[in-house]
């Protein structure tokens, strides 16, 4: 089993978003400058014996070019290069999309689910809380600034979506754990590698390290705090049990560590 961390470019944002109160007015400083910062967006190529497994598929390319909305645009900046196109990243990895069988998508928000048009051959598994709370989001509203992170157009496609909610083996050696607070129900997975042991990807479950702690800290954007907090330490009780690697979601810190694809875990 080999596993590729597939770079799908960048978001800018005020750091708040991802670690709540990270700058906060007091008495003595009512206006502190904010933290403008850019953080990373990747997905992750599995190729195991059994199928190539996506996990996460990443923003749109045409995401600032009309396909969110002005008021998410401005919050979250995308940025990318030609290289950095979904496609191209799996080419690097010797894959095409054709060639996905199955994908598991941590949740639905722009930045997660943006390419699910490029899948729909495949097997599609995400948490069945979320799918329904993201669908009901998108078709309420006309008004695509009521839908929070998701985006109609990305969740209005004819994938083959596998709806769970529970923990369960994909294929051996890759293991799907639900982590809800972030939003209604996000997918983690746990990798278990036979050169670099465990490897747990739990998306945004865990933005940074500075979410994890201890102790943990809940970020701006929680759709259930007080499950947030289980997820996260579920996380760390996981990583104990295996002596595993917990590979934080936007950490850009993080991410200049990670191995990048054509380099693989294995």
């Amino acid at each position: 089993m080999r596993v590729y961390v597939l770079n799908n470019g960048y978001l800018e944002c005020d750091s708040n978003q991802l670690v709540a109160f990270d700058t906060c007015a007091t008495a003595r400083d009512h206006n502190p400058v904010h933290n403008w910062i850019t953080i990373p967006v990747y997905a992750v190529l599995i190729h195991h014996p059994d199928a190539a497994i996506l996990f996460d598929t990443g923003c749109h390319p045409e995401a600032m070019n009309g396909r969110w909305p002005d008021s998410l645009a401005m919050l979250f900046p995308y940025t990318f290069k030609e290289e950095h196109r979904l496609e191209n990243q799996l080419r690097l990895a010797g894959c095409k999309p054709s060639d996905v069988g199955i994908v598991v998508q941590s949740h639905l928000h722009m930045d997660h689910a943006g390419n699910l048009d490029l899948f729909t051959h495949a097997d599609v598994y995400v948490h069945k809380a979320e799918f329904e709370h993201g669908q009901r989001l998108v078709h309420q509203n006309p008004n695509p600034a009521t839908h929070g992170g998701y985006i109609k157009a990305d969740l209005d496609v004819p994938c083959r979506f596998q709806l769970v909610d529970r923990d369960f083996e994909l294929v051996p050696g890759v293991e799907v754990i639900t982590l809800p607070g972030h939003t209604p129900g996000v997918l983690g997975l746990i990798l278990n590698l036979k050169k670099e042991g465990t490897l747990i990807f739990p998306m945004d479950a865990l933005y940074q390290r500075a979410n994890y702690g201890p102790p943990a800290r809940m970020p701006g954007i929680v759709y259930d705090s007080v499950q947030f907090f289980a997820s996260v330490e579920k996380v760390r009780r996981l990583a104990g049990k295996h002596n595993a690697r917990v590979m934080f979601s936007h950490d850009m810190a993080f991410f200049e560590t990670m191995k990048m694809t054509p380099e693989f875990y294995e």
